[in-house]
């Protein structure tokens, strides 16, 4: 079975939003990367909007050949959005402020009530559920209590440990224990955060992970790989 890719394309909003204008258009950059063979299109609608907006939550959700994950945070507000705008997954995230990106897993045990309520909200409407939480067996035996579909796996750590060439071997099988326990109490395994190239080798090799989440990596390699093309062709414009 072939592994899914998701494509997260917060930061081309952030981009845009830096001049207040509408270029570049996450919408046009979703079917881009679902021509490019991305399975489907992660947006984090965060509480402040610092990029993603509820328009662009609109326009993705009201194309329905366009798979749309929405990554919220557990609040009923944000959940009256999700049904208004019926995306085909949603994943649960922790939300801080002053984050500048989500530094960690659901703290399912202290929001444990607010998070089956949601759920169950989530799971009448035929919306897939995902919960974001760290590589943690005790995390993952309560999502599948709670009414969780699937679990999407932190892999900030594991992620930061490679890119500094520092040894990740028990993060790995921290995260592999995991992926294992998961798919044998029935619960689909994505894993998202940090990862580059090398990372997603290394965790592709897990094979109860079904999809990978990647947004920032992709939208960096992007600007550098395709800048050439683009200026190429004002080159050709102007001579």
């Amino acid at each position: 079975m072939k592994k899914r890719l998701g494509v997260n394309i917060d930061h081309v909003a952030t981009l845009r939003n830096a001049r207040g204008e509408k270029h570049p258009d996450p919408y046009t950059v979703a079917l881009y990367v679902l021509k490019a063979g991305a399975d489907s299109i992660t947006v984090h609608l965060r509480e402040d909007r610092r990029h993603i907006k509820d328009m662009d939550l609109k326009i993705l959700t009201s194309n329905k050949l366009i798979p749309v994950n929405l990554e919220i945070a557990s609040d009923l507000k944000m959940v009256k959005i999700a049904l208004k705008n019926k995306p085909s997954f949603i994943c649960l995230v922790p939300e801080k402020r002053n984050e500048i990106t989500t530094e960690g897993g659901l703290n399912l045990k202290k929001n444990k009530n607010k998070i089956k309520k949601i759920l169950e909200i989530f799971n009448r409407n035929n919306i897939r559920t995902s919960l974001f939480i760290n590589p943690s067996l005790q995390d993952i035996k309560l999502s599948k209590t709670l009414g969780s579909k699937c679990i999407e796996i932190h892999t900030g750590k594991i992620s930061n440990q490679i890119k500094q060439n520092k040894n990740y071997s028990r993060e790995l099988t921290k995260i592999k224990k995991c992926a294992i326990y998961a798919k044998n109490i029935g619960l689909e395994v994505h894993a998202g955060h940090g990862m580059d190239y090398k990372t997603t080798k290394i965790l592709n090799k897990i094979k109860q992970i079904k999809e990978f989440n990647i947004g920032h990596f992709i939208i960096g390699e992007s600007v550098s790989h395709s800048i050439s093309k683009v200026v190429k062709k004002f080159v050709k414009i102007l001579r």
